[in-house]
């Protein structure tokens, strides 16, 4: 796939665009970026005080991907994923060493903005990837550091995906691939307008058998815009539905390694079904103020099936004597959500004492309702590590949780003196989780929990010559706990991770302090560079902490102290004749900055109570020092282009090490190399043929410490006869796909 990145607010994706016609395509400057999740307070690239980058929707049908994880790890500079799920729709996100994932209880540092909505789920704070359809992506901004308007989760950076409307997207398309691991897609998109109306639809149905056992995935999409306009007003009605079942793989030991395509345990099942209506709308009051709102519904609905080797085997049973003899359990949990909120944003462009300036002010408030109910029962495992019930479900936990979230903010861009803009914002934000038992057997879990705080920032831009920029900034933001954290709070309350809900007393809130400085520019007409360092001290990080007992798995969260991720990013890109070269280089160092006690007993320098002593200096786990992208693009012929990608990624720690001090060492580093070719006869038509890890590597994005269960002849079950290992999430081998992209106009 070609490599794409943004140095003043440059795609080298979009050289491809008129590749029929232009063997010499040049650098597009991008004119606005986004400086809050509603749409119309744009400010132009180089006013930014941060490495924003931006892609367009165009870049993410180029690159043939079937889901946003894969492009931005390909595409975006500072970006690593971990496949801890074993789905590709599953992955976590990391940027700059903050996470934003779909597993609960893994910690939040992102927030992800889908036009103007934050779609952070309420419960857990988790983000669903395989919600959101590519074909309907106008554009990702990625927006560095702890930007406040951006409000919760903001600790490292926002994600900001804007759709199509029919003005901007008129005619019909429509994409169909096929390859290996049984993968078939088929994506429509159909837009138009007139004077006042516009519409516009994308349609995703895709189906894969998945590279590994067990693994499959069935992904259903729909997306709608329907927009009414004005001289003045303008009103869009948003649709996004989908119906997706992900099954994944689990991670597994190092031991299993001779096939990595096999299951540790399974079924592990999620299905996620949302309805997602957004009413969206602005108003030009006059030549210089713009008035912007939104309203939404969102109905959000998970179910998840899970296999797990029984903890508690061999534990001797105090009433009985006995030793517990059941080798598995099943876990059931089903998440039905409800969330509605709104945004209203006033943007004013005049001058002040005869400079420009624009003031942005407004506010937002995001309530959500979830009940969560989680079921067990005992199980047997058959030969290939499959589960077979051994008796019916019982509840383990019923519990509905409240989250209500309010902010107000302000952000201005004053251009003080010729080549100088400063720019300053804050934001306000108040969270409030309710935590209530429903089953009436765990009242410890009854509680409310509120948070407040005013996060500033303020950046200055200096532009010492045109196309070229120097920039630096200060930023704060803050994450409140998750109702997954606080209902396992209690150090008189261990608990089991994940969903085990017991107590929740408080939890002091997550605040980041963001320190950036960097340049940017062009040089001449067909290159660009961008470098920045950065630095985020966060206080008062959450973590999950050893018990002090002899259960295994056994603690809780607690506040750990400061964290710090700091760091270095490299990119430039160029256009020589046919060629298109570029190259991204990510450097984050990511430690903890105080001591403290953590329950990991599979870690080889555990105690006799299963804990390991963290201490300051010592490096967090999953977040990779050195990241290199390279890409390169060449238009041989007038209707063909081949690019070439590349991804070097250095060792991490696994979770579970994060004293660095176990025996099996990191997860080693990897390079891979990614290849797209495409043909165009036409301008209408796209033949495409996409290659994934062309030298087939193996390699593993992700580790984590664990007892491997399965020491018995032909990787069979024996509890009794546990080993600790590392156990890794793999990528996929080899994957060819050949697709045809055809545009017409209706």
């Amino acid at each position: 796939m070609s490599l794409a990145f943004v140095a003043m607010g440059i795609s080298p994706l979009a050289l491809a665009a008129d590749a029929v016609t232009d063997t010499t395509p040049v650098l597009a400057p991008v004119q606005v970026v986004g400086t809050t999740p509603l749409p119309g307070s744009g400010v132009p690239a180089d006013k930014i005080p941060a490495n924003v980058q931006v892609f367009s929707g165009d870049d993410v049908a180029r690159e043939g991907q079937t889901n946003i994880a894969d492009f931005l790890e390909q595409n975006a500079n500072g970006v690593n994923i971990s496949q801890a799920q074993g789905n590709p729709y599953q992955a976590d996100i990391s940027f700059r060493g903050f996470t934003a994932s779909p597993v609960l209880g893994t910690p939040q540092g992102l927030s992800v903005f889908m036009d103007g909505v934050r779609i952070n789920e309420p419960f857990g704070d988790i983000v669903n990837w395989d919600l959101i359809p590519p074909g309907a992506i106008a554009s990702i901004q990625l927006m560095p550091g702890s930007n406040p308007v951006f409000g919760l989760n903001t600790l490292g950076g926002a994600l900001v995906v804007n759709t199509k409307d029919g003005v901007h997207n008129p005619g019909g398309q429509i994409d169909v691939s096929g390859g290996s691991f049984g993968r078939k897609t088929v994506q429509l998109q159909l837009g138009g307008s007139n004077d006042t109306l516009d519409y516009f639809v994308a349609a995703n149905a895709s189906n894969e058998d998945g590279w590994a056992d067990h693994n499959a995935s069935r992904v259903r999409q729909f997306f709608g815009k329907f927009g009414w306009s004005g001289e003045t007003t303008s009103l869009h009605l948003i649709t996004n539905l989908a119906d997706n079942t992900l099954s994944g793989t689990q991670t597994i030991p190092l031991s299993f390694s001779n096939d990595i395509h096999q299951a540790y345990t399974w079924p592990d099942t999620n299905t996620n079904r949302l309805s997602f209506f957004n009413l969206e709308g602005s108003q030009f009051i006059n030549d210089t103020l713009t008035l912007s709102g939104n309203m939404y519904y969102r109905k959000y609905k998970n179910e998840n099936v899970s296999s797990n080797v029984n903890n508690d085997f061999g534990e001797i049973d105090p009433d009985t004597g006995l030793a517990n003899s059941i080798p598995a359990n099943n876990t059931q949990s089903q998440i039905d959500q409800e969330s509605y909120g709104a945004a209203l944003q006033l943007s004013a462009k005049g001058h002040l004492a005869g400079r420009p300036n624009q003031l942005v002010v407004g506010g937002s408030a995001d309530i959500g309702r979830a009940p969560f109910t989680q079921f067990s029962q005992d199980a047997t495992f058959t030969a290939d590590r499959g589960t077979i019930a051994l008796d019916d479900y019982s509840e383990v936990t019923n519990a509905l949780t409240r989250n209500r979230y309010e902010g107000l903010f302000v952000s201005d861009s004053y251009d003080f003196a010729p080549r100088w803009t400063l720019t300053a914002s804050g934001r306000f934000n108040y969270a409030d989780i309710e935590i209530t038992d429903q089953s009436g057997s765990q009242p410890l879990l009854n509680g409310s929990h509120s948070y407040s705080r005013f996060n500033p920032a303020v950046g200055i831009n200096y532009a010492p010559a045109d196309k070229s920029t120097l920039y630096a900034t200060y930023s704060e933001g803050m994450r409140a706990p998750t109702a997954i954290e606080l209902a396992c709070a209690d150090p008189d309350m261990p608990c089991s991770l994940p969903n085990d809900f017991l107590a929740d007393p408080d939890l002091k809130m997550i605040v980041s302090h963001t320190y950036e400085a960097g340049a940017r520019g062009d040089y001449g007409s067909n290159t660009s560079w961008s470098i920045a360092l950065y630095r985020t001290d966060l206080d008062n990080d959450i973590g999950f902490v050893s018990s002090g007992g002899t259960a295994i798995n056994s603690g809780f969260f607690q506040n750990i102290g400061k964290t710090r991720r700091q760091g270095l990013e490299l990119a430039g890109a160029t256009t020589l004749g046919p060629f298109t070269f570029n190259a991204a280089y990510s450097y984050i160092d990511a430690t903890y900055l105080g001591s403290f006690s953590e329950s990991s007993p599979s870690n080889s320098s555990a105690d006799a109570n299963g804990a390991i002593q963290v201490s300051s200096g010592d490096h967090i786990p999953g977040i990779p020092r050195h990241t290199l992208k390279l890409g390169a693009d060449y238009h041989f012929a007038t209707h063909w282009e081949v690019a070439a990608s590349g991804i070097f990624r250095s060792d991490v720690f696994a979770r579970g090490d994060e004293n660095n001090q176990d025996v099996h060492g990191t997860v080693p580093g990897y390079a891979v190399f990614n290849l797209d070719m495409h043909y165009r006869p036409t301008r209408a038509l796209d033949i495409y043929l996409l290659v994934d890890n062309v030298f087939n590597r193996q390699y593993a994005n992700f580790g984590v410490l664990g007892a491997n269960a399965f020491t018995g002849p032909g990787n069979s079950f024996d509890g009794a006869n546990a080993v600790n290992e590392q156990f890794r999430g793999f990528g996929a081998p080899r994957g060819v796909w050949l697709g045809m992209n055809y545009n017409f106009a209706l």
